[in-house]
């Protein structure tokens, strides 16, 4: 029989309306002995002045491959950050939980020359702390749904991490994860409508869940008047080049000790036939390309809730005014932090464990900065 503490998560509601998420009551406590994993590159602002940000990006969505892989077709919830993510296992998956974190460090140093730091906390820690850990269930389409964090608990671990706390040590030379499925293969989407808006808002230490909700739903309020409520990938997909922008990227993700060049070589054939079945149409077994682009613009995780409201938006000036607006009353009574960055365009990272299912996940941020550089200017 299944441990129903290990359960926990998947029993939860799935939400399909993602504005149900402003409301604190949508959202369920974790268990005290659930354990919560971080993890975030180091001078990630460093980095991205370096032109380094589709690296950045795919180095933090690879906690999250690494971690599905290991959880072996278990749900647990986890949240992408652009530079990072936070996941939360059983205590039954601890140690194994650690040994990705392990080998994940030690994978980003020998790969990318980036240093990924990363921790395991309790929650019972955390609620100890004086915060606490409760999460949502939100489904935007039929094929996936993501977690959504409420509570305070991410951010006092990040920090926590951040000090040298609860500090998970690199694995020994040589380690790999387990990076199936991981991928960076499309292009940039352009904004079309003005411009791809990062955003990233945190209530203060004053502000009510009260406060922060009805803060949340009037900026989401707004953002819902936008065509596809500012979703920043177009609807049947992203564009896809060949040879794919991303193939250094891809080759160091998918080479798994083998010899670099020769596993560009792989990926430029690999790219080539999936860019002229997309260009087609043509289905290939049960492969159907024109499912699969929809199914990728459907299934993108463009905003979430992480101990705080997040968004990339394909944003035009006047209601990327009025956001602006709300967020500096906010800010001015004390209630929030918040910081937005502004580009031309929007990437993805994805996680495909079967090109014929339709439970691929999508992260997305902004092409030149995003998350990172939003969480930077609310920090200065």
């Amino acid at each position: 029989m299944k441990d129903l503490q290990s359960a926990f998560y998947e029993n939860l509601p799935l939400l399909r309306e993602f504005t149900l998420l402003a409301d604190p009551t949508k959202f369920s406590t974790m268990p005290d002995d659930w354990v919560l994993g971080i993890a975030d590159i180091v001078d990630s602002t460093g980095e991205i002045a370096r032109g380094r940000y589709k690296t950045v990006n795919t180095v933090g969505a690879a906690v999250i491959s690494a971690m599905i892989n290991t959880m072996n077709g278990k749900l647990f919830p986890y949240v992408f950050g652009g530079d990072g993510a936070g996941f939360a296992v059983p205590p039954s998956q601890v140690e194994a939980a650690r040994d990705t974190l392990a080998a994940l460090r030690r994978w980003a140093e020998e790969e990318f020359s980036m240093s990924l730091r990363a921790a395991l906390v309790s929650v019972a820690e955390i609620r100890a702390a004086g915060r606490d850990l409760r999460v949502a269930r939100y489904a935007p389409s039929t094929g996936v749904d993501y977690a959504m964090f409420s509570g305070g608990g991410l951010a006092w671990a990040e920090a926590e991490m951040k000090a040298g706390r609860s500090m998970v040590e690199p694995a020994e030379p040589g380690a790999l994860p387990d990076l199936t499925g991981l991928s960076c293969r499309w292009s940039n989407s352009t904004a079309r409508h003005g411009q791809i808006v990062s955003l990233v808002v945190q209530p203060t230490a004053s502000a009510t869940e009260r406060d922060f909700a009805d803060l949340a739903q009037s900026v989401l309020s707004a953002s819902e008047k936008l065509e596809r409520a500012g979703h920043p990938v177009p609807e049947n997909g992203p564009p896809m080049k060949w040879p794919p922008p991303g193939l250094d990227i891809d080759a160091h993700v998918s080479r798994n000790g083998r010899h670099m060049g020769l596993q560009k070589i792989a990926l430029l054939f690999q790219n080539l036939l999936i860019a002229i079945l997309f260009k087609s149409g043509k289905r290939m077994g049960q492969f159907e390309p024109e499912h699969y682009k929809h199914m990728v613009s459907s299934n993108a995780d463009f905003r979430k809730f992480d101990d705080g409201l997040k968004m990339t938006l394909d944003c035009d000036p006047a209601t990327l005014k009025k956001i602006e607006h709300m967020l500096e009353e906010a800010r001015a009574r004390g209630k929030i932090r918040y910081g937005l960055h502004a580009q031309d365009e929007a990437m993805m990272t994805c996680i495909v464990p079967s090109a014929t299912r339709d439970d691929h996940v999508h992260f997305v941020d902004g092409a030149s900065g995003g998350y990172a550089q939003a969480a930077a200017a609310m920090r200065s």
